[in-house]
């Protein structure tokens, strides 16, 4: 491996890290009130699609944004309204989710831009653009503080957001009334609606951020790391999401770092198509196939061991 490419491997991981880290914490605060998401992955998927479409018609990113945001959070309440109203089963409902994005998305693209699929590319003025820091372009040749430089600059506003994101939603969960309620929630709803406080309307709160955040991350897949959207292209990286969350233990930095490590993988991959070892060439599959294996091997290690809320993925009954 090529150490002088390090720098460049790292801010890519910052960059494939962002969709993670958003759908993670998505996850987060729906599992912490006690309400399972399977269904981050086809959130994701229709925002991509929706922030790409509306982006290309209207030529500007941030209504892009804003459909995505706006369709990803109709799927989460109508996930919310099977698990909370209706106590369904929590998996089925994001299930279906996943598969209706799948082939929504696909379909709408094909009889709206006639590109299989696909949505048109992107030009600048309809996309989040990297941004240069103040003192990034001084720098960069300077030994080592050139490399952080390259690392920390030349992101979109999406990525700085989201790493703001991160501290705020572990101060959220920790400190504030809301986090504490909203734990309570997910561990022993009873007692929570004994106090007099409404169970529904906090999962509903929950399961709302979720889908803002899932809509952030499919806007970011589309108009941010891409100039487009694909089909499927968001490549499981809802479960890669939801297998982050369960290593980290539902706790917000943990779960930051574990979706830096799947985010490494990918741009370790993208940086050594075409390596050898031993004078073997490494098959592109193998590289690429890293990030799934360590989901299998975190699921398989980690889901026996780590401990979700006791009230998660169990619907709520008042008791009479």
């Amino acid at each position: 491996m090529d150490f002088s490419l390090l720098p460049e491997i790292l801010a890519s991981t910052i960059r494939l890290s962002v969709p993670l880290v958003l759908a993670c914490l998505a996850g987060l605060w729906s599992e912490r009130s006690g309400i399972v998401d399977i269904g981050l992955e086809g959130k994701m998927l229709a925002a991509a699609f929706a922030a790409a479409a509306a982006a290309a018609h209207f030529q500007s990113a941030w209504i892009g944004m804003v459909f995505a945001i706006l369709v990803s959070l109709g799927l989460a309440l109508v996930h919310g309204y099977a698990s909370i109203n209706q106590r369904g089963n929590q998996v089925v409902s994001g299930v279906a989710i996943n598969m209706m994005a799948a082939g929504l998305a696909v379909v709408l693209g094909n009889t709206w831009f006639k590109e299989g699929g696909r949505t048109p590319a992107l030009p600048g003025s309809a996309r989040f653009l990297p941004i240069d820091l103040p003192g990034s372009a001084v720098l960069a040749d300077v030994p080592l503080l050139g490399a952080i430089a390259t690392i920390i600059s030349g992101h979109s506003i999406i990525t700085y957001v989201t790493i703001l994101l991160v501290p705020l939603t572990a101060w959220a969960l920790a400190k504030t009334r809301f986090g504490l309620r909203l734990r309570a929630v997910g561990e022993n709803p009873h007692a929570v609606d004994t106090a007099g406080i409404s169970v529904a309307l906090l999962r509903y709160k929950a399961v709302i951020i979720a889908g803002i955040l899932c809509g952030v991350a499919g806007a970011f897949l589309s108009t941010s790391l891409s100039a487009s959207f694909v089909r499927d292209m968001t490549a499981g990286r809802g479960f890669m999401a939801l297998a982050a969350l369960i290593f980290a233990g539902w706790r917000a930095w943990p779960a930051l770092f574990a979706c830096l490590l799947f985010g490494f993988l990918q741009a370790s991959g993208n940086y050594l198509q075409g390596v050898h070892l031993g004078g073997v060439e490494v098959p592109v599959q193998f590289i690429n196939m890293l990030p799934y294996l360590l989901t299998v091997i975190l699921l398989a290690g980690f889901i026996g061991k780590s401990i979700p809320p006791k009230a998660s993925g169990i619907p709520y009954t008042k008791d009479r």
